[in-house]
C-alpha cells in the first residue's frame, strides 16, 4: 500500500501532517469509532453516504481487495462497474496519502524463498523454537540494532520485554553484542535461561561438526532480568550497566520487539537519559495505551483539536491490512464471522438490552455452521438460554448482508493506518521537541508482521544512515 515515508519529512512537515491527521479522522470518526458487530443493532450500512452504499452494495470480496483497499491479485487489474463518488474516491486517495507506508526496502521476503517455515539467513540453531514470523522479525531487527550501535559507540544493548529471549538470543550469541534483557514475567524469564543454555549446547555441537567454522568474536550469553518495567517512572535497573562495563563508559541502546502499549512509551522516556545513545523500537497494542499518559506525548499534537483517539479507535490501527486483503482475495468462508457475530449482537440485545457487546470465546470452524447454530453457541458462550426462540427469517436477512458487512469492515480497515500514522508522528514529534533525531523505517515485511514500523532515535545526526539501516542487507 503506498504512503508518505517518515524519513522525507522535515519537523514542519511532520507538523502539518498531524494537522491533516487529525482533521481526517475527526472527518470519519464515524466510521473508525464503530464496532462491526453493531452493524445490525445500530444500522451502520444506513450511516453511510446514499451515494456510497450505492458504489460498495453488490461488490464481492476480491473486488473489495481491488478496488476499496487497493490491493489487487496477482495479475489482476481494477475494473470499475460504475462511477464512484467523488467523496469516496476521495477517502481512498487520502488513506493512501497520509498514511506512513509500510513497504520495506526489499522484496518480500527473499529469505523464505526456498522454505516458508525456515529464514535462509538464519542457521539452523536460531530458527528452533522460532516460527517464521519471528525468525524474520528477530533477524531483521537485530541486524539493524548491530548496525546503529556500531555507529553509535553503544556498550550495551537493552531488551525490554523481551519475553522467551529469542532477539536477546540472536544479538548477543549470534551478533556477539552486550545484551541485558528485562522481562516482568518469571517464568518466561526461566524460559529463556532454558533456551540459552539449549542453544549454546547446540553452536557447540555444530562447530565440533564443522571445526572448519570458526566463530569470531566474543560470545556473550544474555544476562536476564526479572522487572516490570513501570511506564510512569524510571527504572533503574534498566539504565544499570553489566558487571563488565564500567558506568562512566556505558553508552546504551534501548530496544523492544513489540513493545506492548505503555512499554512502548517508557522506552522514549528512559531514552532521555545521558546514558541512553540509541533507541530502536517497534510498538503494538495501541489499545493498551494510558489515557492520558501513553498518546499525546508531543505539545504538538496535544494542542491540535480533533487529536482524541478512544479505545475502539487505537484498537483498530492494530488490524493487519495485508492479511485481510489476502483473506478478501480469497472470499473464502470465515469472512462471515462478522457478519455472524453482529447478527447474534440482535439476539442478544432482544433478550438482555442492558448486555452490550459481550465477549464471545472462540467458536470453531464458524464457516461450517448455519446462522442458527452459530447464534445457539454464542447465546451459551455469553451466559444466555442456547435454546431462546430465534426469528429465524430475521437471521436470513442478516446473512444475506454479508457483504454489506464486509465492505464496511474494509472501509474501517482502509482508515485504521491513518490512526497509527497520528501515534507513530507523536512520538516522532516528541522526541524531536526534546532535541533528538528520530526516524521510522518499515524493515519487516508487512505480510509477515503487522507492525512493521521500527522508530530509531539517536542524540546526534547521523545524515544518510537512516536509509542504510532499512536495507535488506542491514
Amino acid at each position: 500500500m503506498p504512503g508518505v515515508s517518515a524519513r522525507g519529512l522535515s519537523h514542519e512537515a511532520r507538523r502539518q501532517l498531524a494537522v491533516n491527521l487529525t482533521r481526517v479522522v475527526t472527518l470519519y470518526r464515524s466510521i473508525l469509532d464503530a464496532y462491526i458487530i453493531e452493524f445490525f443493532t445500530d444500522n451502520l450500512w444506513g450511516t453511510l453516504p446514499c451515494s456510497w452504499q450505492e458504489a460498495l452494495d453488490g461488490l464481492n470480496p476480491p473486488q473489495l481487495a481491488t478496488l476499496l483497499l487497493g490491493m489487487p491479485g496477482e495479475g489482476e487489474v481494477a475494473r470499475y462497474r460504475s462511477v464512484w463518488p467523488l467523496t469516496l474516491l476521495a477517502l481512498k486517495s487520502t488513506a493512501y496519502a497520509l498514511a506512513f507506508t509500510r513497504t520495506p526496502g526489499f522484496q518480500t521476503p527473499s529469505e523464505f524463498l526456498e522454505n516458508r517455515s525456515q529464514s535462509s539467513r538464519l542457521t539452523a540453531p536460531f530458527r528452533k523454537h522460532v516460527r517464521p514470523k519471528k525468525q524474520h522479525e528477530i533477524r531483521r531487527l537485530g541486524e539493524l540494532v548491530k548496525k546503529l550501535s556500531d555507529l553509535t559507540g553503544c556498550t550495551q544493548v537493552v531488551d525490554v520485554g523481551s519475553g522467551q529471549g529469542h532477539l536477546s538470543r540472536f544479538m548477543s550469541l549470534g551478533l556477539g553484542l552486550m545484551v541485558k534483557s528485562i522481562e516482568g514475567d518469571q517464568r518466561l524469564v526461566e524460559r529463556a535461561q532454558r533456551l540459552d543454555q539449549e542453544l549454546l549446547q547446540a553452536l557447540q555441537k555444530e562447530e565440533k561438526r564443522n571445526p572448519q567454522v570458526v566463530h569470531t568474536g566474543p560470545r556473550h550469553r544474555p544476562h536476564h532480568v526479572v522487572r516490570w518495567v513501570d511506564p510512569t517512572a524510571l527504572c533503574e535497573e534498566l539504565l544499570l550497566p553489566l558487571e563488565n562495563s564500567p558506568q562512566s563508559e556505558a553508552r546504551l541502546l534501548l530496544t523492544g520487539l513489540h513493545a506492548c502499549g505503555d512499554l512502548s512509551v517508557a522506552l522514549l522516556r528512559h531514552f532521555c537519559r545521558p546514558e541512553v545513545a540509541a533507541l530502536a523500537s517497534v510498538g503494538c497494542c495501541y489499545m493498551k495505551l494510558s489515557d492520558p499518559g501513553g498518546y499525546p506525548l508531543s505539545q504538538w499534537v496535544a494542542g491540535l483539536p480533533g487529536r482524541e483517539l478512544p479505545y475502539r479507535l487505537r484498537e483498530g490501527a492494530c488490524h493487519a491490512l495485508e492479511e485481510y486483503a489476502e483473506r478478501l482475495q480469497k472470499a473464502g468462508p470465515g469472512l462471515r464471522t462478522h457478519c455472524y457475530r453482529a447478527a447474534l449482537e440482535t439476539v442478544i440485545r432482544r433478550a438482555r438490552p442492558e448486555l452490550r457487546r459481550p465477549g464471545v470465546q472462540g467458536i470453531p470452524r464458524v464457516h461450517e455452521l448455519k446462522i442458527e447454530e452459530y447464534v445457539q453457541r454464542g447465546l451459551q458462550r455469553v451466559g444466555l438460554d442456547p435454546h431462546l426462540p430465534l426469528n429465524l427469517a430475521a437471521l436470513r436477512a442478516h446473512q444475506a448482508q454479508e457483504n454489506r458487512v464486509v465492505a464496511f469492515f474494509s472501509l474501517a480497515l482502509l482508515l485504521a493506518p491513518l490512526v497509527e500514522t497520528l501515534i507513530l508522528l507523536d512520538r516522532l514529534l516528541y522526541l524531536q521537541e526534546q532535541g533528538f533525531h528520530a526516524e521510522l523505517l518499515p524493515i519487516f515485511s508487512p505480510e509477515l508482521s503487522p507492525r512493521n514500523l521500527v522508530l530509531v532515535a539517536t542524540k546526534r545526526p547521523l545524515g544518510e544512515t537512516f536509509s542504510v539501516l532499512e536495507t535488506e542487507d542491514s
